[in-house]
């Protein structure tokens, strides 16, 4: 089955879906599909229906309504979205799982493994109702299967392999199709050779939208993806034996500097969706500037009365969070995984403790054996995002390093920028912020400190 060309991604259920409630008749069912799938699409709807109504606070499910909503669609920073077509009120897509040339930031790439050319895989978008199928060939060098995580669906169609179906050997195409239950962030990924599939980037989002929206609308409707890897200087494929020693860590398959900025508008609600498919950690998401509401895990939507303000998520390896903002105060925001080593690239854990270290002379006696040495770490590591000049191992990168608008900022790996401005000129970078006069940090004079009777000198 060839690549599909892209549809209108603006656009809500399709016609035929629209025509129909979200628990077809099992008349229709077996017109469409066949006694067997419509048995499992009907029990689907049961469990979806006791799931739902297991969530504190919740009202039980939600009759979908037939007028077909249109929805936002999500944006993916550095990623891209999976097409689908119209095939007799079926949404049909093609996945390929396949080696990829990927790069995870300038100066750093490796050969991966991930879907249509993509590192990770291209998201999926659809609304709950929906009727999917999905083809799914495999050009790799091993057998692969595609789970559907968090989705509610028949047994056979859970991707399990040997479990639930045989695996995709190379070269073959398998069928995957149920109808969408539920609404919420899930997520898919191989689910044959889990540590090395997935280890090599065989993960993707799969956005599920409320048939009947809930809550309040959104402006900007973010999807991110976090994920580890180990990638040693100078080799050209991640290690998927790794179990602790993760040296790349990645939003949406880039390490800062390499992250788009999510660009927003002073006003706008916002929505970022984030995944968790690292091998091993968890990750407590930071965003500067803002408290937000944790609104979805994956489980599904957080009643509004166990939303809870925060301006840190924790994302749980194998679990989805969702939060929801205004972002009413202009600037660029920090956004960024707060375990320290998570915002470092290639880390030199494995190097001597240098901090505190006196070099004296060192430098010049170890140059005429080494030309170029130089005595690094005695302070810290932020001294070395500077340091872009000096030769670099093959296929690696600076621990730390981006360019800022006043310096370099220290950090890397799991970092992003969310920026907020007055006015947008299209969704494009729209470059580093401005702040007033006034409200910018600098070096205090030495009237201020008098004024304020402030002695630097005292001890």
């Amino acid at each position: 089955m060839s690549t599909m060309n892209p549809t209108d991604e603006t656009q809500g259920p399709s016609e035929d879906t629209q025509s129909e409630s979200p628990s077809l008749t099992r008349r229709g069912l077996l017109a469409r599909t066949g006694a067997t799938l419509a048995t499992g699409a009907l029990l689907m709807h049961g469990r979806a229906a006791q799931a739902q109504s297991s969530v504190p606070g919740a009202k039980g499910p939600r009759e979908a309504s037939t007028a077909g909503h249109g929805y936002r669609p999500v944006v993916v920073p550095n990623g891209a979205k999976l097409p689908w077509k119209n095939v007799g009120g079926v949404k049909v897509f093609h996945l390929v799982a396949q080696e990829v040339e990927h790069e995870f930031a300038p100066g750093l790439k490796a050969t991966c493994w991930g879907y249509n050319g993509h590192v990770h895989g291209p998201t999926i978008e659809v609304v709950e109702g929906d009727r999917v199928r999905f083809y799914v060939t495999n050009r790799l060098p091993a057998s692969t299967t595609v789970h559907w995580h968090g989705v509610l669906l028949p047994s056979g169609m859970d991707g399990v392999g040997g479990l639930n179906q045989k695996a995709i050997a190379p070269g073959e195409t398998y069928r995957y199709e149920f109808t969408v239950r539920q609404s919420g962030t899930c997520m898919y990924h191989s689910h044959h050779d889990e540590m090395t599939q997935m280890a090599l980037g065989m993960v993707g989002l799969f956005i599920i939208h409320p048939r009947k929206p809930v809550g309040p609308r959104v402006d900007r409707d973010f999807a991110i993806m976090l994920h580890e890897w180990r990638i040693d200087p100078g080799t050209m494929r991640p290690d998927p034996n790794e179990m602790t020693d993760f040296n790349i860590l990645t939003m949406n398959a880039k390490a800062f500097p390499g992250t788009e900025p999510l660009v927003v508008r002073k006003g706008e609600r916002v929505r970022i969706r984030f995944g968790n498919l690292s091998a091993m950690d968890h990750h407590p998401i930071h965003l500067h500037g803002f408290q937000f509401r944790i609104t979805e895990t994956d489980g599904g939507r957080i009643p509004e009365s166990a939303q809870l303000p925060e301006t840190t998520v924790l994302v749980p390896t194998g679990s989805t969070r969702t939060i929801e903002f205004v972002a009413d105060e202009p600037g660029d925001w920090a956004m960024h995984c707060h375990m320290t080593h998570h915002v470092m690239n290639q880390m030199g854990h494995g190097l001597p403790n240098m901090v505190g270290v006196t070099p004296g002379n060192l430098d010049a006696k170890v140059r005429p054996l080494l030309p170029g040495y130089m005595t690094m770490g005695q302070t810290g590591m932020g001294d070395m995002a500077g340091m872009h000049h000096m030769p670099m191992p093959a296929n690696s990168i600076a621990m730390v390093g981006g360019k800022g608008p006043y310096d370099e900022i220290t950090m890397g790996g799991m970092f992003t920028i969310l920026k907020v401005r007055d006015r947008l000129e299209g969704d494009g970078d729209p470059g580093w912020y401005t702040p007033p006069s006034g409200t910018l940090a600098q070096l205090a004079h030495a009237d201020e400190l008098r004024r304020d009777g402030i002695d630097v000198e005292a001890r």
